[in-house]
């Protein structure tokens, strides 16, 4: 099953499809990761009987907070590039990243989308300890797709979508995320870096009939990993947040991600096991995405995984039923689907 969007390659049973730009890889993951024993609390995992001495770690995650910072962005209508509604949400985020106490840079660039439109973007850099050199790096792309061009319905194809998932939800587990660094007691010992990237959305929709040899999507993303910030400090490793509270909503393991950094997949998927969300993030392979993660795997040089669904069994999108479609609005946001992801990033930051 290939999508129109991020050009996913499933692999599953004996069959292969092909993946964008030409490389085809299929990744052996050994699982690798440092085991803690934490007092008697001993964890069976779901995976081959293995034990994991790990025990839940920090902060409980609050899915009704996350759930409201969706909300507060889907408030100002479609987050499309050049738009009122864009302009204000981004500066909505960046106040709220200063109200949790983080240092934030902005980011501002003229781009160049598939059709030749000069695009107003402003990737937001928020900073948690920055004067620490040893950092995780947290993304997700804030801003929402300018056409409903999967919608059922073909007179909805050239409708700007709300994005509470494909955009807002990324951005909402970010902020709770933040939000519980500044109230923790214990102070987490390593600088994190939230990074929002802009104009990922801008992708070549279906309905063009533009030819473009260039990667038309996640064009901020693009943009920041070649320019990153003067002094930044690059990060140990990254996570990409894309999609990451729908209804019905499973993560399944992304190949790029394996193939980039497959120890940071397996600490993810154990964190998720550890706190009690394994079901969420089966041990399964969901073929390959052209996201936010790619160029910062390949030009900041970064090792970044995706945390994106993948519904194995949905006719409309292996994205799920709502992606790119009027459909994607907060009726359609699970508070449990936020809660599996924010927790188990929590554990990650903590262990």
């Amino acid at each position: 099953m290939q999508t129109n969007k991020r050009n996913r390659s499933v692999l599953k049973g004996n069959h292969s499809f092909s993946i964008k730009r030409g490389f085809m890889f299929i990744c052996m993951v050994s699982l690798f990761f440092s085991l803690f024993c934490c007092g008697s609390n001993k964890k069976s995992s779901d995976e081959g009987g293995e034990l994991a001495f790990i025990s839940p770690q920090g902060p409980s995650f609050n899915a009704d907070s996350a759930y409201l910072f969706c909300q507060e962005q889907c408030a100002f209508g479609p987050r499309t590039m050049n738009s009122s509604a864009h302009d204000k949400c981004s500066e909505w985020i960046m106040n709220k990243f200063r109200l949790f106490g983080l240092e934030v840079a902005p980011q501002r660039a003229m781009l160049t989308g598939y059709d030749g439109t000069q695009l107003s973007a402003c990737n937001i850099m928020a900073s948690f300890r920055p004067e620490l050199s040893e950092r995780i790096l947290l993304c997700a792309h804030w801003d929402s797709r300018p056409w409903a061009d999967n919608d059922p319905d073909s007179a909805n194809w050239h409708t700007p979508i709300i994005g509470a998932n494909d955009g807002a939800s990324g951005v909402a587990v970010m902020l709770e995320i933040a939000r519980l660094l500044q109230t923790d007691s214990t102070r987490l010992d390593k600088g994190i870096d939230f990074v929002c990237f802009d104009a990922e959305d801008w992708g070549l929709p279906t309905w063009s009939d533009v030819y473009s040899n260039d990667d038309t999507w996640a064009l901020g993303a693009q943009y920041w990993a070649e320019n990153l910030p003067e002094g930044y400090i690059k990060a140990r490793f990254g996570i990409l947040l894309d999609m990451v509270g729908g209804q019905g909503a499973q993560f399944w393991k992304e190949s790029a991600s394996l193939h980039y950094a497959s120890s940071i997949v397996e600490k993810v998927w154990t964190a998720a096991r550890t706190v009690g969300f394994g079901s969420y993030f089966p041990n399964q392979e969901g073929g390959m995405i052209t996201d936010d993660h790619i160029p910062i795997n390949e030009h900041a040089g970064i090792p970044t995984i995706d945390v994106i669904p993948y519904y194995s069994d949905c006719e409309q999108s292996s994205f799920g039923p709502t992606w790119h479609t009027i459909s994607d609005d907060m009726e359609h946001i699970d508070k449990n689907t936020l809660k599996a992801v924010g927790q188990t990033i929590v554990q990650v930051l903590y262990e």
